[in-house]
């Protein structure tokens, strides 16, 4: 930081996007090296392990997660429009509509987790559903209803993704 005269206690801040994964290895070394702080944003991450938790739980649950991709899917222009620099969802491999109405709550989850090993995961569904947190707001007390409902599960899988994929890796390393 002395190299370009910043302040010694300005923080990095990493958005704890998916597509930062490759780079916390490095990061991790930088803030060693100069003891430096953090700022990690994960409200993105945390919003999309809300929607897996509960695809997960199933049931309603999953038929309200499914009715936000339908939604989705109507609106991806309005959607999308502010993030058109930092996403690339190609629309041909969305799913369609009559398949996602078919899946059980174990292939929403796995289209919409980021595991590039696993065949069934979807990127373009995960943006997709990773910029429509706007109707989960306006389907309001239903969506807060469920995850309420659902909270012990929401939890652990909000806790272990930013323990194990995103603070660990930053702070512990590999």
């Amino acid at each position: 930081m002395r190299q370009y005269d910043l302040p010694s206690t300005l923080k990095l801040s990493v958005h704890s996007g998916s597509d930062k994964f490759s780079l916390y290895g490095p990061i991790r070394s930088v803030l060693t090296e100069l003891e430096a702080g953090l700022h990690i944003k994960t409200a993105g991450t945390t919003w999309l392990e809300e929607v897996a938790g509960l695809g997960e739980a199933d049931g309603d649950a999953l038929s309200l997660v499914k009715g936000l991709y339908f939604a989705a899917l109507s609106r991806i222009d309005e959607l999308c429009g502010p993030y058109t620099a930092v996403i690339a969802i190609d629309r041909e491999r969305l799913p369609l509509r009559s398949v996602v109405q078919g899946w059980s709550g174990e292939q929403f989850v796995s289209a919409l987790e980021n595991d590039d090993k696993n065949p069934a995961y979807n990127p373009h569904f995960r943006q997709l559903l990773h910029v429509s947190y706007k109707i989960a707001a306006e389907v309001g007390g239903r969506y807060l209803d469920a995850l309420k409902r659902h909270r012990d599960l929401i939890a652990h899988r909000v806790t272990a993704n930013l323990y194990e994929r995103h603070l660990k890796p930053l702070f512990l390393g590999p």
